[in-house]
């Protein structure tokens, strides 16, 4: 499993580039002339759903996918989710899941706030947003590719994460959520040489 189509344009921004699709994951502070064919947004903070970020990246058929509380903050062809829903969008198996916080309440469960899992050129990714280690994490089957914060404080900690990822069981994860407003390389490589010989990761350089 590699991450060659995987971009990471810092904090939980990735562009993910298929055959026939090109996603972009939480476009904040992004420079880039690529477009997007699917935008999926986890949840309305700033540094997630970011209208003028998003509005860089779209074109005339651009479909968002976000949380039900970002619809009226963003313009555009704007589909809101709530986690357990799910869609197919441009040919991409997209499904809601939960994402929040556990002892601290910078992400109450009862936002219904978002991950997302879909499906591209047969590889599964798991977008986790912004969450703990929540016990919904353990049902989840099947994930090639996991996108998972590292930096503590307002997610996961790199321990934590580590944990969170054991129980995922990807064939590969990648940290987010570092080195923009909190966290820096170091816990992307402390997540990484914690789980050494059990899950590969692989640390992006950002572009």
């Amino acid at each position: 499993m590699n991450a060659e189509n995987i971009i990471w344009h810092g904090h939980d921004t990735f562009e993910i580039r298929g055959k026939n699709v090109n996603i972009f994951t939480d476009p904040f502070q992004i420079d880039t002339e690529n477009k997007a064919d699917i935008i999926l947004i986890t949840h309305s903070h700033y540094d997630h759903c970011s209208p003028d970020d998003i509005s860089k990246l779209l074109k005339s058929d651009t479909e968002i996918i976000a949380s039900k509380d970002c619809k009226d903050k963003i313009s555009g062809n704007v589909t809101g989710m709530a986690p357990g829903d799910s869609a197919e969008i441009k040919g991409v198996n997209i499904e809601a899941v939960y994402a929040y916080n556990i002892g601290k309440d910078f992400h109450p469960k009862e936002n219904n706030w978002l991950g997302f899992i879909f499906e591209i050129d047969g590889t599964r990714y798991y977008l986790s947003g912004d969450t703990d280690f929540i016990p919904e994490m353990k049902n989840l089957n099947n994930i090639d590719i996991a996108l998972i914060p590292v930096s503590g404080t307002y997610v996961m900690t790199a321990k934590e994460a580590v944990e969170a990822t054991l129980a995922i069981n990807p064939k590969l994860a990648i940290p987010m959520h570092y080195g923009a407003i909190v966290g820096s390389k170091n816990d992307a490589i402390q997540f990484k040489e914690k789980l050494e010989g059990k899950v590969p990761v692989k640390i992006l350089n950002q572009i």
